[in-house]
C-alpha cells in the first residue's frame, strides 16, 4: 500500500484495486480508519482526534493529487 505522506503521528494510505468509494486510510498507533475523498469522513474505523484533524486539513489543500492517486491505482 502506497504511502502517500507520512504525518506527525500517522500515515495516509492507498490501496491499489481497492473498492469503491474513493478514499484513504489512515493508520497510525491510535488509527486505523477509511476516509471517503468525497467528504473527508470517516467511513469506517477509528482516528485519534488530532490525527484526523491532520489529515483532514492536509487532504483538504490537496483534494486533486488524491483523486488522481486513486484514478491511477484504481483503473477499472
Amino acid at each position: 500500500m502506497p504511502t502517500i505522506i507520512e504525518l506527525s503521528n500517522s500515515k495516509v494510505q492507498m490501496f491499489a484495486g481497492d473498492h469503491v468509494p474513493p478514499h484513504f486510510h489512515l493508520r497510525g498507533p491510535n488509527s486505523n480508519a477509511m476516509v471517503r475523498l468525497d467528504t473527508l469522513t470517516v467511513m469506517r474505523g477509528k482516528a485519534h482526534r488530532r490525527d484526523l484533524e491532520e489529515a483532514i486539513a492536509w487532504a483538504r489543500a490537496n483534494i486533486d493529487n488524491l483523486l488522481s492517486e486513486w484514478s491511477r491505482l484504481n483503473e477499472r
